[in-house]
């Protein structure tokens, strides 16, 4: 029971090597850490039973502390995978849900301009007619005065050559 003290201040300083290490080359470092471990357990010096239980009992609390840990940065790599995945179909879904709407909105905005420009040349139409009815409209009372004062004339000028005889 003398190598239990020296044992909990291994781990310790073990975990923060563990820790600390690149996940991609994390497979390595354990097995090497494992090694490190099972030298310095085996290297307690006595070989009675006991040592050797405790031996077994801390490999295997490693053992199933290494799987623990592999299998929770597995769990969050996946996980982490998933909320990306997740991330990019729905980004698609909403840049698909704007180009959209925003060809919706061209189009009517091409059909709003359109009618704004039949509607202005309408006006002017309209504008253009309207003058052209009203200078119709004088030129045919400009017409009708002409004659009006033409005959007004032509009487006056018999009057005077009876007047005149």
């Amino acid at each position: 029971m003398s190598s239990l003290p020296s044992h909990n201040k291994d781990p310790s300083r073990i975990r923060k090597q563990f820790s600390d290490s690149c996940p991609v080359s994390s497979v390595a470092t354990t097995k090497s850490l494992r090694h490190e471990r099972l030298s310095r357990l085996g290297s307690s010096g006595s070989s009675d039973v006991s040592n050797d239980t405790s031996t077994n009992h801390a490999e295997s609390y490693f053992l199933q502390r290494e799987n623990r840990l592999s299998a929770r940065k597995k769990a969050q790599e996946e996980t982490a995978n998933n909320d990306y995945k997740k991330m990019y179909e729905k980004a698609l879904a909403t840049n698909q849900r704007l180009k959209s709407r925003l060809e919706t909105s061209k189009q009517e905005l091409t059909m709003m301009q359109d009618q704004l420009e039949r509607a202005q040349k309408g006006r002017q139409d309209d504008c253009g007619a309207n003058v052209l009815e009203a200078e119709k409209k004088i030129k045919a009372e400009l017409k009708m005065e002409n004659q009006r004062l033409k005959d007004e004339n032509g009487a006056l000028i018999r009057v005077i050559t009876k007047l005149s005889k």
